[in-house]
């Protein structure tokens, strides 16, 4: 339940680094509320301030598995009006039931649109360096 400041750099298998506090404010977060994925929560408790650590989260503590039922192709003729989509963008998609939720678009044809809605870094292994900055 404590309240801690952390300083992080996240890096892919490839060695790719996908985001980083080291150019802004450190993070603060209050342990054990869910707001960050499991394996970092994790990763942070017991240490100390000043204190660095790395460590490699496997999917299902950092983002899930990927899922394919998660990737939809939708007929260009269902697309809203005015919508030219580009590979790259995120939309807004709606289900059935009338939930909200983000997809990437992956591909574009003459006919369909491809959208991926998978979180981007799911299925993916995380590595983090995280320094405690602080215990409020």
């Amino acid at each position: 339940g404590d309240t801690v400041k952390v300083h992080y750099t996240g890096v892919l298998e490839d060695g790719t680094s996908f985001d980083s506090s080291r150019e802004r404010e450190p993070l603060e977060f209050t342990i054990d509320e869910g707001q960050l994925i499991p394996g970092f929560e994790e990763a942070v408790k017991g240490m100390t301030p000043g204190e660095t650590k790395t460590v490699e989260i496997p999917p299902e503590k950092a983002y899930g598995p990927r899922y394919e039922d998660a990737v939809l192709q939708v007929p260009r003729d269902r697309m809203p009006e005015g919508l030219d989509p580009q590979v790259g963008d995120q939309l807004q998609v709606q289900s059935t039931s009338g939930q909200t939720f983000p997809a990437l678009v992956t591909e574009v044809t003459d006919k369909v649109v491809t959208l991926d809605a998978n979180h981007p870094l799911a299925g993916k292994t995380l590595t983090f360096e995280i320094e405690l900055v602080a215990i409020l």
